[in-house]
């Protein structure tokens, strides 16, 4: 089934096309984007149900339109629109213009390639959230924290969630009339498992652009979630240093996404806060390696066209090594003198357009996942990443793994070590690479902050990939 398209667009459509064509009497450029979401979160524990169905990040209704003229570009946003209305916000938008021109506040901004654009597209789903109902849907996540919490006595606490997103995009111009309709479901099991004073937990989530379907692939998640908890009170501190590793997909993903994929995002260019700026066209990784961001899977970050209009697509980000392209806004192509690759997202319609990452991963190779383990002679399986911190001026990495696998002559050996901090300089780490599973998986349970704000949804992944990785 195909996701519906919002009452509260249809409905207000006139009114968004009037304001749009009323401002373009005055102005070269217009744009308005108008949006409508609703979401809920889901969770059962030992504290008991939650159902949240007022996350400011899932459910909200508005619009922002955007001016251009001459070199000043100026935004206004609200969520109340009317035939009375729109003089007003015409008015302040030509105040907000004016006071620009008088501050000589010009930008690199410049007028956007507006050509002829007319659609209405929806993504799939099986089940609606809605449809099944809240009742429904905790009674599903119950049966999923009974099972982990009689897993094993040492199951301390168990945490079954599912949340979801449906929403709706209208993007205005004077050319273009863009209609989107998408809908993502995420969920997650966790079990924490104690011995004396120490617990220790695993976290495994899962991620679908559709609906509530997913919650039929958690089952085998609570037991491998409850057995890793436990396998983890016998985990020991890893002693520092260099590693030949083999990093699941997960964890690929995540060197993927706070390695690398901020130091691409070009308004970073703009600002020369990425060194990443001065590599292009030159080795940063293995030949092995092929990079992407976009919509060429099907993911949480999927979508038709951004938020400033411009249609989504498949950026290769590195070709075979190469670092060949970053992602970037409109203003920030427009700086830089290339063509914006869709990636302009807005947190909500009352928060500015930043670079922002979509479905980022590494491409997959032609290794046998056993293959690459029987290759090792002493090193480690990275597995269940926790938390990452980009650095895009130095390249340096900074993440935490919950789990490294024992390695030797080319088998497990069953002992783990956590946690485990990966360390390091990006390009020595993806040059390292010598094997690339056949292996893909990409994953979108959770946001990604500019800054430690401006959250949107993101996915990651890649292949399993074996590399030398300093860790401690």
């Amino acid at each position: 089934m195909k996701v519906s398209q919002s009452e509260y667009i249809r409905a207000n459509k006139p009114l968004f096309k009037e304001l749009t064509e009323e401002l373009l009497k005055s102005y070269a450029y217009v744009s308005l984007l108008a949006e409508d979401a609703e979401g809920k979160v889901y969770s059962i524990s030992k504290s008991g149900i939650n159902i949240d169905a007022k996350n400011d990040l899932l459910s909200r209704r508005g619009f922002v339109v955007k001016v251009y003229d001459n070199g000043l570009f100026a935004e206004y946003s609200g969520n109340d629109i009317s035939k009375e209305k729109i003089g007003e916000i015409v008015k302040i938008v030509k105040e907000k213009l004016l006071i620009l021109g008088e501050k000589n506040e010009k930008s690199s901004y410049k007028i956007p390639d507006d050509k002829p654009m007319t659609f209405s597209k929806s993504t799939d789903y099986l089940i609606d959230p809605a449809d099944m109902g809240d009742n429904n849907i905790i009674e599903r996540l119950t049966v999923l924290y009974e099972k982990g919490m009689d897993y094993d006595d040492r199951i301390l606490n168990f945490v079954a969630s599912a949340n979801y997103q449906k929403y709706s995009k209208l993007f205005l111009s004077k050319n273009r009339d863009m209609e989107q309709n998408i809908m993502w479901t995420t969920a997650m099991v966790r079990a924490m498992a104690l011995r004396g004073e120490e617990v220790k937990d695993c976290y495994l989530p899962c991620s679908v652009l559709g609906g509530m379907e997913l919650l039929n692939n958690l089952d085998d998640e609570v037991e491998k979630a409850c057995k890793t908890a436990i396998e983890l009170l016998e985990s020991e501190p890893l002693p520092p240093g260099k590693y030949e590793c083999i990093c699941t997909p997960e964890v690929t993903g995540m060197i993927v996404h706070e390695a690398f994929g901020h130091g691409v995002e070009m308004d970073m260019f703009v600002k020369d806060r990425a060194l990443a700026k001065n590599f292009i066209g030159e080795y940063v990784a293995s030949p092995l390696i092929t990079m992407h961001d976009g919509n060429l899977v099907d993911e949480t970050a999927t979508f038709f066209f951004d938020d400033e209009g411009t249609m989504a697509k498949d950026t290769v980000i590195i070709d075979k090594g190469i670092l060949v392209a970053g992602m970037s806004d409109l203003q920030s192509a427009g700086a830089l003198g290339t063509e914006p690759t869709g990636n302009g997202r807005r947190q909500d319609y009352e928060h500015k357009a930043y670079t922002r990452m979509t479905n980022t991963y590494f491409e997959a190779g032609k290794d046998k996942v056993e293959d690459m383990i029987a290759s090792v002679k002493d090193g480690l399986l990275l597995e269940n990443p926790s938390s990452g911190m980009e650095d895009p001026k130095n390249w340096g990495i900074q993440c935490m793994v919950n789990i490294a696998r024992e390695i030797k002559d080319g088998k497990l050996t069953g002992k783990l070590y956590s946690p485990i901090v990966l360390t390091g300089y990006v390009p020595d780490l993806l040059k390292s690479i010598s094997m690339v599973s056949d292996k893909l998986e990409v994953c979108g349970s959770g946001y990604c902050g500019k800054g430690y704000k401006e959250w949107v949804k993101v996915s990651d992944g890649g292949p399993y990939i074996k590399a030398e990785i300093q860790l401690g």
